[in-house]
């Protein structure tokens, strides 16, 4: 790649970053001691916390505070080098995608692509960082203004670098695209070495086919993926670990925790302050196939959540059950 760029490093006037470094520290303050939850606050929480963990390739262009570029017109559905290019007026910041990984595991990168300066955020990087909304805020920031042909390794977190919530619109959902290669990492109608290519068909094997599912309430990021034997369902879920359980409980005790036949409950995993509930599935159904079963179970989750009262001694031992089977992600 080209020589790194320092443009989005440094301050810039107007930034009052004082203001918010004391405002973030206040924030720390206050926060309750509980399990971090780095996207709390943000629509797009479930997924994000979906794409950070166990999601292998996926893209989504990111909706900033500042306003950005125009979109390209698409005239088809397949990339193409001949497609026209973009007029972008003087001054504008970069169009934004983020993704789940990039080559080397960097945190960001930037290219020029049909006429516009584009940044690629990862939020699959090694290492991770300890702040994890701190840092994302900075490579977001960083991918945004940097010129074309930089990368970024994260090596520019600071203190007065601005939030994640000061970059990215905290009410935007995240409108994702599935990739099963990693094709995205380069320019369409770009000449690939052939060392490089190798690596992407390494990575590529590594994929296992992956769809992001909604349900009806558009409750949290449920997630299907075929891994060989079995497919899964992992169902990112935004309630807080008490609540939730206390539901599967109840649902376990009554014989509905289960998406129907060819459907297993397989337990649940702690990531990023949230519980994901995970199904083992019949792999030879389409994930199209559990659409119904799983606003079925949407709602019997949501009827689950919405009983206040104490729980029946089934419901305490289902709970002590489905508590000795989790686990805890990073």
């Amino acid at each position: 790649m080209g020589k790194k760029s320092k443009r989005g490093s440094g301050p810039r006037p107007g930034s009052n970053r004082a203001e918010r470094v004391a405002a973030r520290k206040a924030r720390q303050a206050a926060a309750p001691a509980e399990p971090s939850r780095p996207f709390a606050g943000l629509a797009a929480e479930c997924d994000l916390v979906a794409l950070s963990v166990f999601v292998s390739s996926a893209t989504a262009v990111l909706d900033l505070v500042e306003p950005g570029p125009p979109e390209p017109e698409l005239t088809s559905v397949i990339p193409s080098d001949d497609a026209p290019a973009v007029e972008v007026p003087p001054g504008t910041r970069n169009r934004v995608v983020l993704a789940t990984v990039l080559p080397g595991a960097v945190s960001a990168l930037t290219r020029e692509n049909r006429g516009v300066t584009e940044g690629i955020v990862a939020l699959q990087t090694d290492p991770e960082p300890e702040d994890i909304p701190a840092a994302l805020g900075v490579a977001i920031d960083w991918a945004a203004h940097a010129a074309p042909g930089g990368e970024y390794r994260g090596q520019i977190v600071t203190e007065a670098g601005p939030a994640l919530t000061d970059v990215l619109k905290a009410d935007a959902p995240l409108d994702i695209t599935v990739h099963g290669d990693f094709d995205w990492w380069f320019v369409a109608g770009s000449d690939i070495p052939a060392d490089i290519a190798a690596m992407v068909q390494r990575a590529k094997d590594t994929i296992l086919p992956s769809a992001r599912m909604h349900v009806d309430s558009g409750v949290g990021a449920p997630w299907w993926v075929d891994a060989g034997e079995k497919a899964h369902l992992r169902w990112v879920r935004p309630e807080s670990e008490d609540e939730l359980m206390n539901a599967l409980a109840r649902l376990h005790a009554s014989g509905r925790l289960t998406l129907g036949e060819g459907s297993r409950f397989a337990g649940s995993f702690r990531t990023h302050g949230l519980l994901v509930p995970v199904f083992d599935l019949d792999v030879e159904r389409h994930h199209e196939e559990w659409y119904d079963a799983l606003d079925q179970l949407d709602t019997w989750i949501g009827d689950a959540l919405a009983q206040t009262g104490d729980l029946s001694i089934e419901e305490r031992s289902s709970r002590d059950g489905l508590r000795s089977r989790q686990v805890t992600l990073r």
